[in-house]
């Protein structure tokens, strides 16, 4: 059985991005984004709970990073989990967990340098972000007269 893997995070970078090149060519940016939720807790106290996320770009969307993302940029990424594991400088194995983003969407004001269209974003995706398809809408037939030419038959 195929399963989904997909994440969508609306949050705020905590730092510029870190943007390598590999010996590839290929180019990858990863910057930490912050979510967050605000709740009432029983007490009635007002609750903000912060997530971090580590986000991995690859190639044109690095690059897109690399030009327009900057710490405190409100941004929007869709992607997929990476869980990977590595081992520490005191040589114990540890796992993490990755964005890999498929695309992204920088939200809100900010720099005007940013703004690709008037309402203050800028949409950047490779590729385009998948979205649900309606049900396919089947066009009416063509009118059929019985009474005319065979060459009206539609097939």
């Amino acid at each position: 059985m195929a399963g989904v893997n997909k994440v969508i995070l609306l949050g705020n970078l905590g730092s510029d991005p870190e943007v390598r090149v590999l010996p590839s060519g290929s180019k990858v940016a990863n910057f930490n984004i912050a979510t967050s939720e605000t709740y009432t807790n029983r007490d009635g106290q007002r609750v903000e709970q912060t997530e971090w996320h580590r986000i991995e770009l690859w190639d044109g969307l690095a690059n897109i990073a690399e030009q327009y993302l900057r710490k405190g940029n409100s941004v929007y990424v869709e992607g997929r989990i990476r869980t990977e594991e590595y081992v520490d400088k005191d040589g114990i194995t540890r796992r993490g967990i990755r964005i890999r983003g498929t695309s992204m969407t920088l939200v809100g004001g900010g720099n005007r340098d940013n703004a690709a269209s008037g309402d203050g974003s800028t949409q950047m995706a490779a590729p385009a972000p998948a979205r649900p398809n309606p049900a396919p809408v089947t066009p009416p037939p063509p009118a059929f007269d019985a009474g005319g030419d065979s060459d009206d038959l539609p097939f």
